[in-house]
């Protein structure tokens, strides 16, 4: 891949669940991709921090601080950036209607795209029986995730060492167990009918870390995937058209090789808590 790789302009970028704060975040792509790419307007729809895994233990690496500074200073040099907190980051619910450093803070959005289309944005946790309703639960579920996503690191380093690029176990999974994929089909099915009540002609969500752009009975579902298994960000074009990125098969694990060689600094792989 060349070393030059060409700013990317968008109207509007949707990205969710960063997770920063937990050893499974790719905050090193996710720089790269921010590093590359303009917008008028940033959405942070939900687990940009991950509130769980910080009382638990402190893991915060420079690339973590770089990414919250990075947001900061589009925000300062014009672009509006509006944060739509998640379940794991639900402390900055607490701020809804707050500024802060130049960021909105709102419980959710419509967002209207250059076609006229109107989209509601929210992370999606309130669709969520288990999160809503048995906590524990999801706490456990949180606990199975980053253990998966260990035996995900392993496997990439495996396969990096091979010339081969990232692929994501857990996604894998997801779309191999019964029970996952009949969860994100409720999911979805419930956050397109409460598009379709609130009178919009989509909807635009994040927390099942699924990266997804469909029609469910004529209402447009998009989820904007997630910075720890996908590297996706929902972007759209000047005419209104959504698309999603795979940034990490656009650039690819390359990318992180050629920062270590540049800075000469240990940066960290992706990992789980």
């Amino acid at each position: 891949m060349s070393a030059e790789f060409p700013v990317k302009r968008f109207r509007t970028v949707f990205i969710s669940d960063v997770h920063l704060g937990t050893r499974g975040c790719q905050a090193e792509l996710l720089l790269d991709f921010i590093r590359h790419m303009e917008c008028q307007t940033l959405y942070l729809v939900g687990d940009i921090v991950d509130g769980w895994k910080l009382k638990s233990g402190w893991h915060w690496p420079q690339s973590h601080n770089d990414v919250v500074q990075k947001i900061l200073r589009m925000a300062r040099k014009g672009c509006e950036v509006i944060y739509i907190p998640g379940n794991h980051d639900d402390v900055a619910r607490d701020y809804c209607g707050v500024h802060l450093g130049g960021v909105v803070v709102t419980r959710d959005a419509v967002h209207e795209a250059a076609d006229g289309k109107r989209y509601l944005v929210l992370h999606g946790d309130e669709f969520d029986g288990v999160t809503r309703h048995a906590r524990w639960l999801a706490f456990l579920g949180d606990w199975a995730y980053r253990t998966v996503l260990a035996l995900n690191t392993v496997f990439n380093r495996i396969r990096r060492r091979m010339g081969f690029g990232y692929w994501s176990l857990s996604a894998y999974l997801k779309v191999k167990v019964k029970n996952a994929l009949q969860f994100i089909e409720n999911f979805e099915a419930a956050v397109a009918e409460e598009a379709r009540r609130r009178g919009v002609d989509g909807v635009i969500c994040g927390h099942i870390h699924k990266a997804e752009m469909r029609s469910i009975d004529g209402i447009a579902y998009i989820n904007d995937g997630d910075w720890v298994e996908s590297c996706t960000a929902l972007v759209e074009h000047f005419d209104g058209r959504m698309e999603i990125l795979e940034w990490s098969k656009l650039r690819s694990w390359s990318v992180i090789d050629r920062l270590r060689a540049v800075s000469g600094a240990e940066i960290e792989e992706p990992a789980a808590a």
